[in-house]
């Protein structure tokens, strides 16, 4: 099967994409792939290193409010479709999808167009503005969050997929986890995460809530800042704490993040789709900490879901004080009988099979053209 992929702007649109291609892969070694992604996204720089090909074309998103910038924009969409047309009738692929971002638009937009099969995949619970206008054109839209199909009246044909990254964390391996931390095996691992790069509000409740974690010794709390806050939230919580104890380990950043996950009973992070979609496909709960700072706020919205399961514990950002934060951990650490009914909720919510149920509606569309 001949694929074209398309995602950008963050790596939650990026991974699921990759993900894609490693499941066409291994159903397909003879799989060929072309990624179309932005000049501006983090694509450019991630999908050359997953060796995929990768070719950019230049395109921004429209701004909410009246603009001389959306005229631009239109400009840069137009074109963007014109050289979209260009590389798919130069790569003539059977089916064309794109996981979210603005480059996805003319990408799949010139797909349709052409006559060539097509899905979007919306992660978030809220569709954002590109998915939405997408959505009247391709052939199929696959869907992240269950019960979410009626966001997209207008299109063909919706189904609910689950998000590709689920797949990807199903083989990880959890010794490995524990070896990366430093930490003995089927240790309790309290992991907090603010982002990629980490997440200032996040960082200081971590460090207002350090003096506190004297109580839990045996749980081994891993907090990961982000490189730009590391030197300055590892310095802070010395200076309360006058040295770091052994069971509080302070990273930077995690480069085999689904490894770690493997290995960690509670995680604190941010509510992006893609890494819900990994703590879900692993069954762990959660205490969810929605980034107040997207587009249509999507990130409460998925949150939300979560917790109406009893999945997840959701702190806004404006409540969010280390007491806060320390007793929301507690009450999950502390409690046996609530860790594995969480569990045992958050697996429920997680779609393992999700890359092959996607490359499964790929290859459907691609044999009926």
């Amino acid at each position: 099967m001949r694929v074209v992929l398309s995602g950008g702007g963050t790596g939650g649109h990026i991974y699921p994409a990759v993900a894609v291609a490693r499941q066409c892969e291994a159903e397909d070694p003879d799989s060929e792939f072309l990624y179309i992604g932005g000049t501006r996204g983090l694509e450019s720089k991630l999908v050359p290193q997953e060796n995929l090909p990768f070719e950019a074309i230049d395109i921004t998103g429209f701004r909410r409010k009246l603009s001389m910038d959306n005229v631009k924009t239109v400009m840069r969409f137009l074109k963007g479709v014109q050289t979209s047309k260009k590389l798919l009738k130069k790569f003539k692929p059977d089916v064309v999808i794109g996981t979210g971002g603005y480059v996805c638009g003319p990408v799949v937009y010139a797909a349709a167009k052409l006559g060539i099969p097509s899905i979007i995949h919306e992660q978030n619970a809220i569709p954002g503005l590109t998915n939405q206008f997408l959505s009247r054109y391709v052939s199929t839209v696959a869907v992240s969050f269950e019960g979410s199909e009626g966001a997209f009246p207008k299109a063909k044909r919706v189904i609910y997929t689950g998000n590709p990254r689920a797949t990807t964390v199903q083989t990880a391996n959890r010794e490995r986890g524990f070896a990366t931390l430093g930490i003995p095996m089927n240790s309790s691992v309290v992991l907090i995460v603010g982002g990629s790069r980490g997440a200032k509000a996040i960082n200081d409740a971590m460090i207002e809530m350090a003096p506190r974690l004297e109580k839990l010794k045996h749980i081994h709390f891993v907090y990961v800042t982000g490189e730009t806050y590391f030197d300055q939230t590892r310095e802070d919580i010395r200076s309360r704490l006058g040295s770091l104890p052994n069971h509080l380990h302070v990273l930077p950043y995690i480069h085999n993040m689904p490894e770690v996950l493997a290995a960690t009973s509670l995680i604190v992070n941010r509510a992006g789709a893609s890494f819900l979609a990994e703590i879900t496909s692993l069954g762990i709960p959660s205490v969810l900490i929605p980034s107040p700072n997207v587009t249509n706020n999507h990130q409460v919205a998925n949150a939300r879901q979560l917790e109406k399961a009893g999945a997840a514990k959701v702190i806004l950002e404006k409540e969010l004080t280390g007491k806060r934060l320390y007793e929301s951990i507690e009450d999950i650490m502390m409690n046996y009988n609530l860790q594995q009914e969480m569990s045992a909720s958050s697996r429920s919510l997680g779609k393992p099979n999700s890359a092959k149920v996607i490359v499964e509606e790929m290859r459907r569309l691609s044999q009926g053209r």
